[in-house]
């Protein structure tokens, strides 16, 4: 089999060489030595990045999707998608400048540009449309691209404050969904691919990297994101109900509307509608009916 595996394409082995590098891939490849378990947790490792940063650029695809079709950001918070494009802009030029591999990072290069294009249609509809909302969006596009000019020191602080960025980015719209008692327009497929990949990247940070800044990051992103998981799971449905709901209600008359309202104060109104008097009928000489008398 080494005879095989020692004589691929140079194409081939060319590739996995810049992916694993020239010693795991003689060890994995060449030699077939699966007892490795460094290589293996290297090669591991390097495949769920690839297969992140892969799936990272076209996570909230979906949920661009759900807007424009619906053409309405309903149930999505604002400071949330603004502070969340924050947290992965400082995270994406924390690692750059730090010359990680791009295979640790690559998905919030991915993930700032989707949310950017999240926000701004978030603002285009009317739901939140105003000028501060406008001026905070020109505010976080102008701090992005001084990110990659900042002395390292400045963004290692700024690193640091991605914690309670990702805190304060989730916070809104885990409340915004507990006040509706709906996640409306949020995808579920952007809050699942969230979760896989907070805890896959878990495992590639503590391989390659090692950043404890980094690693505590993705931690408390995998609990916040948890939490909208159980919410989306909670309340789903819960907008199905509501519009059939709003269906319904449109088709009633306006005293009937009047009649749910009270039900859902509380209140029942009986109203007993009035029958109209039976109609007499005057009996006519031509309508009354003789006996014949029988002899």
């Amino acid at each position: 089999m080494t005879a095989i595996t020692q004589n691929l394409p140079r194409f081939i082995s060319d590739l996995g060489i810049s992916i694993i590098g020239d010693k795991c891939y003689s060890s994995l490849v060449e030699n077939l030595n699966v007892g490795d378990v460094d290589c293996l947790k290297y090669s591991l490792s390097k495949g769920l990045g690839i297969g992140i940063v892969v799936g990272g650029s076209i996570m909230k695809v979906p949920q661009l999707l759900l807007i424009l079709s619906g053409r309405s950001a309903r149930g999505l918070s604002l400071p949330a998608y603004v502070l969340e494009t924050l947290a992965y802009a400082i995270t994406a030029a924390y690692s750059y400048r730090n010359e990680f591999p791009f295979s640790t990072y690559g998905e919030n290069l991915f993930l700032t540009i989707q949310n950017t294009i999240i926000t701004l249609l978030i603002i285009y509809f009317p739901t939140h449309r105003s000028e501060i909302h406008r001026q905070l969006v020109r505010t976080s596009v102008a701090s992005t691209v001084a990110l990659y000019i900042l002395p390292k020191d400045i963004l290692s602080l700024l690193q640091m404050a991605t914690l309670p960025l990702s805190l304060f980015s989730k916070l809104p719209q885990i409340t915004q969904n507990a006040r509706a008692q709906s996640t409306g327009q949020l995808s579920a497929f952007a809050v699942v691919s969230q979760i896989v990949g907070c805890l896959a990247r878990l495992f590639t940070t503590a391989t390659e990297v090692g950043d404890l800044i980094v690693t505590a990051g993705f931690a408390l992103a995998l609990v916040l994101n948890l939490v909208l998981g159980v919410q989306m799971w909670m309340y789903w449905g819960n907008d199905q109900k509501e519009d059939f709901g709003k269906t319904q209600i449109g088709s009633l008359s306006e005293k009937e509307k009047e009649n749910w309202a009270s039900e859902r104060q509380g209140r029942v109104d009986v109203v007993v509608t009035p029958k109209s008097p039976a109609p007499r009928h005057n009996a006519s000489p031509s309508g009354r009916k003789w006996a014949r008398k029988i002899d």
